[in-house]
């Protein structure tokens, strides 16, 4: 079984740790590892480090083979730059498929903290079984919702059409986006709904046939760039065709055109988080809403229901009478928030470009 995980997002939700220069997905969030670690050592050791691969930017590929020295180097694909989820997943399933096109792959990103990693693994190999015996499947790897979230995508599971070594196979019924606060709560209440995680396993024969078919223009850019793999002109067939790339999500281009019957849906609690965003890493990490979680030197009084987060080695942060707040001091930037305010962190950060400010990004 091979494993992909993406690590190619800037992650401007997580300012100002994350920058353009060092993304999230390889600062020391949680502990003294980067997630892009944590994603690639909760594979092992069932998992061989020649059977990961890395899909991240090319300005990061020396970030990543140092964090991860024991994936092969040539596991570690920098795409030449950013054209959302689509792409990415075309040329990683093309590469894959004209060498393991049958072979079962499991799609993961880089900036996710999994709790129940037995759970999780078991989940990912039993799938692989399956998909084994149904090379024309998608498996869809959902987590149990564990509150009204309006900043995830869903996953709406119908009945039990399988079950293999104790997991559920349930039928596919679609996606439904992020939700206004009353749809999240309905979701919540029902147990139909789980999180979509954009986890799946499928084959890349599989996933690279749905591109020809239903992204044609795509699937044609790939193989144009895969042509010439293995040649002096790679790069730079790599660099031109990739540029001419349509910037679309995935989902839209693939999976909304999806019929059902061609995927199931796992559901599980595998303690899931994403922590690209500083109140998702709180809730992460807390075992109750009222914890403080914290980072470096951190002295908090009298406080409750705060992430406070301290880079600088050589000062002590201290705080009093604090409530619902994210603080976060780098080395050249202090910032305070609300946890509720994290939203308007992003649209900030956007708003430097063309300022004295876009250097901090």
């Amino acid at each position: 079984m091979k494993a992909v995980i993406f690590a190619g997002g800037v992650g401007t939700r997580l300012w100002p740790l994350s920058r353009k220069k060092s993304p999230k997905q390889f600062e020391k969030i949680i502990g003294e590892k980067s997630t892009l670690q944590h994603a690639v050592e909760r594979l092992l050791p069932e998992f061989s480090p020649k059977d990961i691969y890395i899909a991240t930017g090319i300005q990061y590929v020396d970030i990543v083979r140092k964090q991860l020295s024991k994936i092969p180097k040539e596991n570690v694909i920098g795409e030449p730059e950013k054209k959302d989820v689509g792409p990415a997943v075309a040329f990683m399933m093309g590469f894959l498929s004209k060498q393991f096109p049958h072979e079962p792959v499991v799609i993961l990103w880089s900036d996710h903290l999994v709790r129940h990693q037995a759970l999780f693994k078991k989940v990912i190999f039993v799938s692989g079984d399956l998909i084994k015996k149904e090379q024309e499947k998608i498996i869809f790897i959902g987590q149990k919702a564990r509150f009204a979230s309006e900043n995830l995508g869903w996953i709406e599971a119908g009945r039990i059409k399988k079950k293999e070594k104790g997991v559920n196979f349930q039928a596919f019924v679609g996606f439904r986006y992020k939700p206004d606060t009353k749809l999240a709560e309905k979701f919540f209440s029902d147990k139909k709904y789980c999180w979509n995680l954009g986890y799946f396993v499928s084959t890349p024969h599989f996933i690279y046939e749905l591109f020809k078919r239903f992204a044609p223009h795509i699937y044609n850019l790939i193989e144009k760039i895969l042509q010439s793999a293995r040649t002096e002109d790679f790069i730079k067939a790599f660099t031109r065709y990739y540029h001419e790339m349509p910037e679309i999500n995935f989902d839209n281009a693939i999976l909304e055109q999806l019929d059902n019957e061609f995927a199931y849906v796992v559901v599980e609690d595998i303690g899931w988080s994403d922590v690209g965003a500083w109140e998702a890493l709180k809730e992460a990490l807390e075992e109750k809403r009222e914890d403080n979680i914290t980072k470096g030197k951190v002295l908090l009084e009298d406080s409750t229901d705060n992430l406070v987060y301290n880079y600088d080695g050589k000062k002590l942060l201290v705080g009093v009478d604090l409530q619902e707040l994210l603080i976060v001091n780098t080395d050249d930037v202090l910032l305070v928030a609300k946890k509720t305010s994290v939203s308007k962190i992003k649209k900030m950060v956007e708003g430097f470009k063309g300022t004295d400010h876009e250097k901090l990004t």
